[in-house]
């Protein structure tokens, strides 16, 4: 499985820590200390869920090596839907017009995008489909209480477009070695540390030392396991993109993996935790910059709780 174009979008207005100093008397510099986050992008009344996965999609429509009308496997990621019927994936296949496509939505809070690559995976190896387009997009802002001191000033909104095939077609592209996601709503606070309820409060994370903790152990042994089940060692890791949740957890994460600064590629500073979004946007950020047989991995933990990882190589 390749990955032969990766695109993001990100709205235009900022929401930066003086918003809260102002409006709720929490300090700049608490947040930056607590979560690395100095600004973060909020939607226009104009931008939803599925606005911004359709604007990340137009530069695939200009851009990729693989024409929209040639995609037979279009796969939504995300837990701040607009709309649950016609889902993030439904209006994507509508503004293009992407016909006999298969078309669905999954959820697996900051895991998603994950699991939406493993399930292409699963249609590609069965020959139920060979050209996929995964989109995963994130408005957190509709759902956030600005007010709460606990996570409030943590989310940000963002989208990004991923479009796979088993063929190469540029030299920009990225081979997908190895996916692995893990059910882990067994363990700890499971759904009550991290959860968005639409008519009881939106999104809040009343157990944020919880989420930390698994978040830290899981994001280390899900890269741990699939650098070890590939035979690659961690001193072979050419870079390290985890879920932008929390600088404190990448951090904690890269001294552990014992992984120096210039291998973890983060955006978190800017633009906030983009939920399940975060890493493909890092991703589309940073493709230019990959060079031939760059080993990638992408580490992941959401609330529920869910974990995973992929390792990539640059092709």
């Amino acid at each position: 499985m390749i990955i032969n174009f990766v695109s993001s979008y990100t709205p235009d207005a900022i929401v930066a820590n003086l918003f809260f100093t102002e409006n709720y008397g929490i300090l700049e510099q608490d947040i930056f200390s607590k979560s690395g986050i100095r600004e973060r992008r909020r939607t226009s009344l104009r931008e939803n869920t599925n606005s911004m996965g359709i604007e990340a999609v137009k530069k695939v429509f200009f851009d990729s090596p693989i024409p929209l009308g040639e995609i037979d496997l279009i796969i939504g990621a995300t837990y701040t839907p607009y709309d649950t019927v016609g889902t993030l994936a439904h209006a994507v296949q509508n503004q293009f017009n992407i016909a006999n496509a298969k078309c669905f939505t999954v959820d697996s809070a900051c895991s998603s995008f994950i699991n939406a690559l493993e399930m292409v995976d699963c249609y590609f190896v069965n020959n139920k489909a060979s050209k996929a387009l995964i989109i995963v997009s994130e408005n957190n802002s509709v759902y956030n209480d600005y007010s709460d001191e606990k996570s409030g000033f943590l989310w940000g909104d963002g989208a990004a477009a991923v479009v796979l095939s088993n063929e190469r077609y540029s030299d920009e592209d990225i081979e997908v070695i190895d996916i692995n996601t893990t059910g882990l709503g067994n363990i700890g606070k499971s759904i009550e540390g991290v959860y968005l309820r639409p008519g009881n409060g939106g999104i809040k994370m009343p157990f944020g030392k919880d989420v930390f903790q698994f978040a830290c152990t899981y994001m280390i042994q899900e890269t741990e396991q699939i650098l070890c089940n590939n035979n690659i060692s961690v001193n072979q890791l050419n870079y390290f993109i985890p879920h932008q949740a929390n600088a404190r957890i990448t951090d904690f994460v890269a001294k552990k993996l014992k992984l120096d600064t210039a291998q973890i590629l983060t955006n978190i500073e800017q633009f906030g935790n983009t939920g399940s979004a975060s890493t493909a946007i890092v991703l589309s950020q940073n493709m230019r910059n990959f060079k031939t047989n760059d080993l990638i991995v992408i580490s992941v933990f959401g609330g529920g709780y869910s974990s995973g990882a992929v390792l990539l190589k640059k092709l």
